[in-house]
């Protein structure tokens, strides 16, 4: 994944705009763009300043948490063959933990933390973060292939 790219030209942009629209069982995101789908996950230092520092997640930034290690999960998917399977666990405080395994091997743990703010500071953060998550879990895989093709 290229950071020179445009988002929505990357793996990554197309995979989470197929993630939004698949959880869209409304049809709210019907004629969005794939921009307008994808400008929800860019959240500015200015921006975050003004959200208030405690707060709850409402329900359209838990599916974008869910919709980003959902994407994440599906491009290791591709790459790998095997099925990678994300684990969301937030209380209704914005904290929690994401887990991501792959047959027996956990391949991602990160405690999350202010969920109400998530997002990145600008697309190639986005991007860049994505491709750090992405390669960690290959690598491991890569190591411990037999753990993770196990049931």
């Amino acid at each position: 994944m290229s950071s020179t790219a445009p988002i929505v030209e990357s793996n990554l942009a197309k995979e989470l705009v197929k993630q939004m629209r698949a959880i869209d069982t409304y049809g709210q995101h019907d004629r969005a763009s794939d921009d307008e789908i994808l400008s929800p996950f860019i959240v500015t230092k200015e921006h975050k300043h003004l959200i208030p520092i405690v707060g709850d997640p409402d329900e359209e930034v838990m599916s974008r948490v869910k919709a980003y290690y959902n994407a994440i999960c599906s491009l290791v998917e591709k790459v790998t063959g095997l099925m990678a399977i994300p684990s969301i666990n937030i209380h209704h405080e914005g904290f929690g933990r994401a887990l991501i395994t792959v047959g027996k091997l956990v391949v991602y743990d990160r405690t999350l933390r202010d969920v109400h703010r998530f997002g990145f500071n600008t697309r190639e953060v986005l991007e860049h973060d994505a491709e750090k998550i992405l390669d960690g879990i290959l690598e491991l895989i890569e190591k411990y292939r037999q753990v993770a093709e196990e049931d």
